[in-house]
């Protein structure tokens, strides 16, 4: 099977991170059209993320996706059995490698005792009978005995091993063989009928429109206002900059979730299509969760998802609720203030590291005043992969990790906002008392 050597950027992480919520907040604000159909950059865009599994033509209600399954699946089943060929293959070249080391080692060992064991044998022969030399000589010919003996027994196990580690190896390296070109052709035949695909995909939405109007299975469904569920909706919730501030942040990182099914779609395929597994997919998002559930924390505030004890806040009136919110909220921001300073100094810290050797770096250790540092700031402190800002992880992708922590003081900010709105909310519903 061809590898997957493609490596993540660091800049199109952290692009992404920013692009992609900003194109589906706009699509999701679209106007939805009147009839259903299908799409053909839709289909495209499936045909790409999972042509090989033929879910673009099941997207459009085509049976004939059914025949890429069992394609993918012999191609993971040859790559299961190349694995586990590879495995033996490494445990036998293994075995192999110790027995050559184990001859190698012993069987000088072994020549230098034969040579000196007639010496030995007429010195403790000449020597006298409970002398001190005697007995010395005693040890050394036992030694040498004892060595020859060993050594003799450790390079018949090891040739041993070598007559059985040496046919497991080759059979292994053969079945190797056998099954990566199984899975290498399989998977050029699987691509073969992608690239078909894509020719005929806009011939095929056309079929399938045609078919939908022809059943009359276009028409969307308008529910009256009237028949539609009291539910609150989370622009409800606003009711000034701050509450529209906590939404966006809110709807803005939903998007990211979008962003670990596709990225650990690839983790997948790459792992066991390609036998590829990246070094990079898990670490990015556990970043990216870190950061969403840091700046999803007003937008829990704001629309009361957070976790209370409603057996005793549910039944109270509103001006009642807001009594017990004020009486509690000396705690929250003990918690949002300890939240905001904290990460603002684990922010700096991780900028200031010592390995920073850009001006910002420069500038939080305190080598540079601001206005040296603006003066000295160009595009190369942000194009040059060898400028490093502050802190990076330890891993082989070297991904900075300052970002993520000044994401703790966008979402503790957000935070102490949201509480101080939350506070002249319930001020209001205790004057007005409803």
């Amino acid at each position: 099977m061809p590898s997957l050597e493609f490596t993540l950027p660091h800049w199109m992480y952290w692009l992404g991170l920013i692009l992609f919520p900003v194109l589906g907040m706009i699509m999701a604000r679209r106007a939805k059209p009147d009839r259903a159909q299908y799409s053909t950059p839709l289909g495209y865009m499936i045909l790409i993320t999972g042509g090989i599994l033929g879910l673009h033509r099941f997207y459009l209600k085509n049976k004939w996706g059914l025949l890429f399954l069992p394609i993918f699946a012999f191609v993971l089943y040859a790559n299961g059995a190349e694995r586990e060929a590879r495995s033996a293959l490494s445990d036998a070249d293994n075995t192999v490698r110790v027995a050559e080391k184990t001859i190698a080692r012993e069987g000088p060992r072994v020549e230098s005792a034969q040579a000196e064991l007639a010496q030995l044998q007429a010195d403790f022969d000449a020597a006298e009978e409970g002398s001190f030399t005697k007995r010395s000589a005693e040890k050394r010919l036992t030694r040498s005995k004892d060595r020859i003996e060993t050594g003799t027994e450790r390079i018949a196990e090891a040739r041993a091993e070598l007559e059985t580690a040496g046919p497991i190896a080759q059979a292994a390296a053969d079945k190797r063989q056998f099954w990566s070109n199984a899975a290498r052709f399989t998977f050029f035949a699987l691509l073969a009928l992608v690239a078909l695909d894509a020719v005929l995909l806009p011939a095929m939405v056309r079929n399938a429109n045609a078919k939908l109007r022809a059943s009359g299975e276009d028409e969307i469904d308008v529910i009256p206002s009237d028949q539609v569920e009291d539910t609150k909706l989370d622009s409800d919730y606003a009711e000034n900059w701050i509450d529209k501030m906590s939404l966006y942040a809110g709807e803005f990182v939903s998007y990211w979730a979008v962003i670990a099914v596709v990225v650990y779609y690839y983790e997948v395929i790459a792992r066991y299509v390609f036998n590829s597994p990246t070094n990079w997919a898990h670490e990015a998002m556990y970043l990216m969760f870190g950061m969403q559930y840091l700046i999803a924390g007003s937008y829990a505030m704001l629309t009361e998802a957070h976790v209370r004890v409603d057996i005793f806040y549910a039944p109270m009136t509103r001006p009642k609720k807001a009594i017990a919110d004020l009486a509690t909220s000396i705690f929250f921001f003990i918690f949002a203030g300890t939240l905001l300073v904290t990460s603002y100094i684990f922010a700096f810290d991780a900028i200031a590291v010592p390995s920073g050797n850009g001006v910002v770096s420069d500038w939080a250790r305190g080598d540079l005043s601001f206005g040296q540092a603006l003066s000295s700031f160009s595009t190369s402190e942000i194009t040059d992969p060898a400028i490093r800002w502050g802190e990076i992880s330890f891993n082989e992708w070297e991904v900075p990790l300052w970002p993520m922590k000044w994401m703790m003081v966008v979402g503790g900010l957000l935070l102490v906002l949201q509480g101080i709105s939350k506070i002249g909310k319930d001020l209001r519903a205790v004057m007005k008392g409803a």
